[in-house]
Order: C-alpha cells, then sequence, then structure tokens
C-alpha cells in the first residue's frame, strides 16, 4: 500500500477507497490468538481476502465492550501468556510482508500501565498506523490521542447510538484517522439485522466530521457489510467477533487459522459490491 504525504497507512487507505468510490473492510483479530507465530499469516490472509485496515486486540483481563467470543479468546491469550510486547514483536516481524493498515485496539488502563508515550513509540516502531481507544472518556482523551497525533498514528474513539450529537461532535474533533461508529447499542457480537435508524445516524455523524466513518458491532455476514456501508452508508465494515469463532474454531480442529482468516474476509467482500457491479 503505498503511503499518503502524512506516511499513514490507514489514512492513505480510506482515501484511496474514497477517490475510487469504494467501502472497505477492517476485520478484528485477537492479538496472539491462536498463537503469537500465527499473526503474520493471518494478517497476509486479511489483507488478500480484501481488508484495507486490520485491527488487532490487546488481550486484556477485563473488556470494557466485547462480548463473549472476543472475551474468551482474550482470556485464553492471557492463559498462554501473551503479553503487550509479544503481540508488538509479532506485528514487527510481520510488517514488511504486509501492506495493509495495523491498528491496535487497545485499553486505556494498559496504555496507561505501559506509559502512553512509550507504547505509543514501540507500537509505531513495531509497524502499528494507529489505535482505538474503546473506554477512553472524552474528557481524558487527548491523553491518549495527542502522543498518537504527535507520532502520525491515528487514534479512533468510539460513538454509540445513544450518544448525544453535541458530543459525537467533540468525539470525532478528538479522533484522526476515523471515527468508530457502533452499528448498535450493547456489546460485540450480538446478532446483525438491527439496522433501523443506521442510515439517519450515519447521515447525522456526516454533518459534523469530515471523517471517515468505520461501523461495527454486530457486523458478521457479507449482508451486514452490505447494510452497513451500501445502505446506512459508512465508510468501512468493522468485523470482529463473527471472524474471532472462526479462528477459534479452526485452531480447536487443527486446521489453519490464515486460511479461515482468508476464507471469512474474503466472502464478505461480497457486501462490498453494489448490485450489478
Amino acid at each position: 500500500m503505498s503511503l499518503g504525504a502524512g506516511g499513514n497507512r490507514v489514512e492513505a487507505a480510506f482515501a484511496r477507497l474514497r477517490a475510487e468510490g469504494r467501502k472497505g473492510l477492517m476485520p478484528f483479530l485477537c492479538g496472539g490468538r491462536p498463537s503469537l507465530g500465527a499473526m503474520g499469516g493471518m494478517l497476509a490472509a486479511a489483507e488478500r481476502g480484501g481488508a484495507s485496515v486490520v485491527e488487532i486486540g490487546f488481550p486484556f483481563s477485563d473488556p470494557i465492550a466485547d462480548g463473549p467470543v472476543i472475551a474468551a479468546a482474550m482470556h485464553e491469550a492471557l492463559l498462554a501468556g501473551v503479553t503487550p510486547r509479544g503481540v508488538l514483536d509479532a506485528v514487527a516481524a510481520a510488517r514488511a510482508g504486509v501492506g495493509v493498515g495495523i491498528v491496535a485496539m487497545v485499553s486505556v488502563s494498559l496504555a496507561h500501565r505501559l506509559g502512553v508515550r512509550d507504547f505509543v513509540r514501540d507500537a509505531k516502531a513495531a509497524g502499528f498506523d494507529g489505535f482505538i481507544f474503546p473506554d477512553a472518556p472524552l474528557e481524558e482523551a487527548e491523553r491518549f490521542a495527542g502522543p498518537a497525533r504527535d507520532s502520525g498514528m491515528t487514534a479512533s474513539l468510539l460513538v454509540a447510538p445513544t450518544t448525544p450529537m453535541a458530543r459525537v461532535e467533540r468525539v470525532a474533533r478528538a479522533c484522526s484517522g476515523f471515527v468508530y461508529v457502533l452499528a448498535r447499542a450493547g456489546i460485540t457480537g450480538g446478532a446483525g439485522g438491527e439496522w433501523r435508524g443506521l442510515s439517519a445516524r450515519i447521515a447525522e455523524i456526516r454533518g459534523v466530521t469530515d471523517l471517515p466513518l468505520a461501523c461495527g458491532f454486530g457486523v458478521s455476514t457479507a449482508e451486514d457489510v452490505r447494510a452497513a456501508v451500501l445502505e446506512a452508508g459508512a465508510d468501512a465494515a468493522i468485523v470482529g467477533s463473527a471472524l474471532v469463532r472462526r479462528v477459534e474454531e479452526a485452531a480447536r480442529a487443527g486446521k489453519d487459522a490464515a486460511e479461515a482468516t482468508h476464507r471469512f474476509v474474503d466472502s464478505l467482500r461480497a457486501g462490498l459490491a453494489r448490485p450489478g457491479a
């Protein structure tokens, strides 16, 4: 992937999508599952499958909004001894072989414990392009978004269906790269199809920011992807629990996690195609 003027792959990915009139896929992988050694192959598989950006969740003992699938994967990663340094090293080892943008999904408490500026520095050195801070209070977001921005990396916060528009505008101003828009209330991994009002919500948010909007929570099939990006108008669809479930099933069956990743991400691409295209 060629980089934009600022050298950031996430920004370059969204700029290219907009220039070409296309929508993007943002699959989520749990760092260290099924193993740290498997991560490079899974990143490459996601890119081959059509991902524009890949999120990597840093295992955390108390995930804030993750449903049972991702929470269980993180628990298994922690039991196996996966650490933030291990995830950083795995991405660093894979970075030369993939051009896709890579974003760290990380709890602010974990970033705080590691030292925000040190963590941002190490993540950039490993090849990450940005961060999602799912539990960053708006009032404290600059503590995390500022160091990322200063390092040329993106920092995204979450907007819920219940977030008042005045606060949405402030959240968007604190973001760079893209705004993470929740398609539904609740936790990750819920059933899709709950898209009533999403188009209006996306339109409202577009009225207060020019940043790309990535939509997740409950997006698990090509039909859900289509509803989020082609019908509701988001710039990218984020798919997490559905992919993690398939990776975990492959691991339990002794199958190749990278192949499972490629097969599923590739299947989601049908949701990006406009009828008749």
